[in-house]
């Protein structure tokens, strides 16, 4: 039987709530940066741009996945319920940050190869990992006893984190119309210095909102944890 920690704590909820504010502030410098201070790209042109949101709402669905992976395990390990909170936290975190990147790459595959989709490696696998995270959600409710449905959601929050690193690895390993790499990549950046400090700006940006999210959700979890314990004494 799992562990129940239900006690929410009224300072983790102000940090959050800064972090998410935080966030929200960095973003708007991020929109500032993108429509008036960073040049554009002499190949691409102005759809160059949807790089600024493309590649960090990429990161940061990676990061969350990851991190529902790594509490999925520890849930399994410990039974203590706040990691399972912590791992659905991040999952919905990780589901809207990878709709943002399955809108915005296609609005730049438009004109970039003359179609919204294509049937390419990493589209074809970020696709999948949206769908891997979906089926997260809905085998926490596919049984009736709620413990059992969570370990369910752990396995597949473990599994789905496989697919992270193919969605990396594809433009190199397969034939793939999408750009390589040009911030990872083993020779280093490729970025003239102001694309990159927009770039780190905007990584910057989505991460601290994600964490003030998530922890944001994780509160509501807990609260929703401390109902359900009242109730049942």
């Amino acid at each position: 039987m799992s562990r129940v920690h239900p006690s929410p704590r009224r300072g983790g909820s102000t940090f959050a709530l800064l972090l998410a504010l935080l966030g929200s502030a960095l973003f708007v410098v991020l929109l500032w940066m993108v429509f008036f201070w960073v040049p554009t790209e002499a190949i691409q042109g102005v759809v160059q741009r949807i790089f600024y949101v493309h590649v960090p709402a990429a990161w940061v669905a990676f990061m969350a996945f990851g991190i529902v992976a790594l509490a999925s395990v520890m849930y399994l390990w410990l039974k203590d319920d706040r990691f399972d909170r912590l791992a659905v936290s991040a999952a919905e975190g990780g589901m809207v940050f990878t709709t943002a990147v399955l809108l915005t790459g296609p609005l730049w595959g438009k004109i970039a190869w003359g179609a919204y989709w294509v049937w390419e490696p990493r589209l074809t696998f970020t696709l999948l990992l949206w769908f891997i995270y979906l089926g997260y959600f809905m085998v926490r409710r596919a049984t009736e006893n709620p413990e059992k449905g969570r370990r369910f959601a752990a396995v597949v929050g473990i599994v789905g984190a496989l697919d992270i690193p193919l969605i990396h690895v594809s433009v190199l390993w397969f034939r793939s119309l999408h750009p390589q790499p040009v911030v990872l990549n083993t020779e280093g950046p490729t970025l003239d210095a102001d694309m990159g400090i927009t770039i780190g700006v905007a990584v910057l940006a989505f991460t601290v909102l994600f964490f003030g999210l998530m922890m944001l959700r994780y509160q509501v979890e807990n609260a929703r944890a401390r109902v359900q314990l009242l109730e049942a004494t």
